[in-house]
C-alpha cells in the first residue's frame, strides 16, 4: 500500500506561480512512476505530467514550457512547479503513484484556482 499526501494548492492570479508537493509513504520505490493529473469541473481527469523512476518526463501539450515535474527520491516526494498560470489551469490536481506490480494510488486532490 502507498499513501499520498498532497499540498501547495491555492488561489493565484493569472501569470502567477504555484508549487505542488506530493509525499508518498508505505511500500515505495525510486523506480516507480509518480505524476500529476487534473480534473476541471465538467471535464474528464487528464494527465498533466509524469515522471517514471529513472525515466523520461512527459507533459500535456497545454502545460509544456510552463510546468516542471521533479522528484526528491530521498523523501519519496514529487513536485509540480507551475508558472505562467492561466485561468484554464483551474482544476483539482491529483497526485498518482504507479508501482511496478500494477498498483495505482491516488492522492486526495488539491484545488488550484487561477483567477483575478
Amino acid at each position: 500500500q502507498v499513501r499520498l499526501v498532497e499540498s501547495g494548492g491555492g488561489l493565484v492570479q493569472p501569470g502567477g506561480s504555484l508549487r505542488l508537493s506530493c509525499a508518498a509513504s508505505g511500500t515505495v520505490s525510486n523506480w516507480d512512476t509518480m505524476g500529476w493529473y487534473r480534473q476541471a469541473p465538467g471535464k474528464e481527469r487528464e494527465l498533466v505530467a509524469s515522471l517514471p523512476g529513472g525515466g523520461v518526463t512527459s507533459y500535456a501539450d497545454s502545460v509544456k514550457g510552463r510546468f516542471t515535474i521533479s522528484r526528491d527520491n530521498t523523501k519519496s516526494t514529487v513536485f509540480l512547479q507551475m508558472n505562467s498560470l492561466k485561468p484554464e489551469d483551474t482544476a483539482i490536481y491529483y497526485c498518482k503513484y504507479n508501482d511496478l506490480h500494477g498498483g495505482n494510488y491516488w492522492g486526495q486532490g488539491t484545488q488550484v484556482t487561477v483567477s483575478s
